[in-house]
């Protein structure tokens, strides 16, 4: 077993427009920003008991960290149960339970009267804004967002570690074709260098991040997160501006997703191992040019 390579990620407590433009969307660079909310409603009212008390009794869909197996749905979940009840299990014990992209428009529509959509430079896509909640031991595979969005990731109510990785990090990664997502069978916390011996090339950047703090994350970026106790995070996202990112964009949701979902319908577990089978190849392929 091994560690991965990585650097702290830059951390500020505010940045100006023509800043964060310069040096950080241009380049694409991530960087953590600490007082970006502080003026915000949401940084003194955000808490689990807040949400708890608005929307207690609305019942959501649990994930856990197992990953989806044969023909079944990775956005099918493993249980539901009120939220109320969620929230409790979060502020009293560790679990891997979490709420994937809850909807804040749809579902607790006052909270946009919380926050404000930060003048950095972004141009925010405001008819998604959504919430995500994990425990202490939650964790959230390694990916990519499908649509690519240059997006800000906020945390409030806990402590979370995000580890990122840059587009051209990819080619060691073991990314599965028709995904966004590397080999679930990697552990990201002690990843086997002998069996998966490229990651030992790749390079990352951690953040560690606490009440109040803002992310930004670039488009393309892979992203593995681990909540260290329980917690919920908003994130706000901008479409892609580069042409041939807006064009992945749109063929990773118009055309691979809904091939890889009907591929997997019919196929099942020889279709997830094909693509397992295929993400070492071009891995090895890639690492045997480097060497």
């Amino acid at each position: 077993m091994g560690t991965f390579k990585t650097s702290p990620i830059t951390v500020l407590e505010t940045i100006s427009k023509e800043d964060f433009i310069e040096n950080y969307y241009k380049p694409q660079k991530p960087v953590l920003l600490k007082g970006l909310t502080k003026d915000w409603p949401a940084y003194k009212k955000w808490t689990l008991d807040y949400i708890q008390d608005k929307a207690g009794d609305q019942i959501v869909p649990l994930y856990n960290n197992e990953p989806a197996k044969d023909k079944q749905s990775v956005y099918a979940p493993v249980k539901e149960m009120k939220l109320f009840d969620y929230i409790e299990i979060l502020k009293t014990k560790p679990t891997d339970l979490r709420i994937f992209f809850y909807e804040i428009l749809k579902k607790m529509p006052d909270l946009v009267d919380d926050f404000q959509y930060p003048d950095i430079g972004l141009k925010f896509f405001k008819k998604l804004p959504a919430l995500f909640f994990g425990g202490g031991e939650s964790k959230v595979f390694m990916h990519y967002d499908i649509d690519l969005p240059d997006s800000m990731h906020f945390h409030f109510d806990g402590h979370k570690h995000v580890t990122l990785f840059s587009p051209e990090q990819t080619k060691y990664l073991y990314r599965v074709p028709y995904s966004i997502h590397n080999l679930e069978s990697i552990d990201m916390d002690h990843p086997d260098f002998e069996k998966y011996p490229a990651l030992q090339y790749a390079e990352g950047i951690t953040a560690n991040m606490e009440h109040g703090d803002a992310l930004f994350m670039p488009s393309g970026y892979w992203h593995y997160i681990k909540y260290l106790d329980g917690g919920f995070s908003m994130t706000l996202r901008a479409l892609p501006r580069s042409p041939k990112r807006f064009a992945n964009m749109l063929y990773n949701v118009l055309v691979m997703r809904h091939f890889d979902n009907f591929t997997r319908k019919h196929w099942g577990q020889k279709w997830l191992d094909y693509k397992d089978r295929k993400a070492i190849e071009k891995t090895h392929k890639n690492i045997l040019n480097l060497t």
